[in-house]
């Protein structure tokens, strides 16, 4: 059973690329462009972690985790912000976020985090 991964980001190219990614280290991964898609899948697919884009028009992402934790408060996400929301970014730790990451990001930073926080399963 692999692990799954729901990348929400509005910007399509973070997207394919997390996609890509990810999937490349075997995880299965799901995408979202806003909160109501991100919402969906997280009711339907209840995904292992979220990398969660912070600026999304329409809900934003501290509304977006507000929402997945009433839908499971045990989920696990991992914030992405552009530098200097410091104050969102504390928001979204208080709320239950693992850790953030400031776009640009390392690419190999995010997979490290993906490695570190998803939950192991047992084969």
């Amino acid at each position: 059973m692999k692990e799954k991964i729901l990348i929400v980001d509005d910007q399509f190219g973070i997207r394919i690329l997390l996609n890509e990614v990810l999937q490349k280290e075997g995880y299965q991964t799901f995408q979202a462009a806003n909160g109501v898609q991100a919402l969906d899948i997280v009711t339907k697919h209840s995904p292992d972690l979220v990398l969660l884009d912070m600026k999304i028009p329409g809900m934003d992402g501290i509304e977006i985790l507000r929402r997945m934790k009433v839908i499971d408060p045990d989920i696990r996400v991992i914030i992405m912000t552009a530098y200097g929301e410091l104050d969102m970014i504390q928001e979204a730790k208080d709320l239950g976020a693992l850790t953030h990451f400031a776009k640009p990001f390392d690419i190999d930073d995010i997979r490290a985090a993906v490695k570190k926080y998803i939950p192991q399963k047992a084969n």
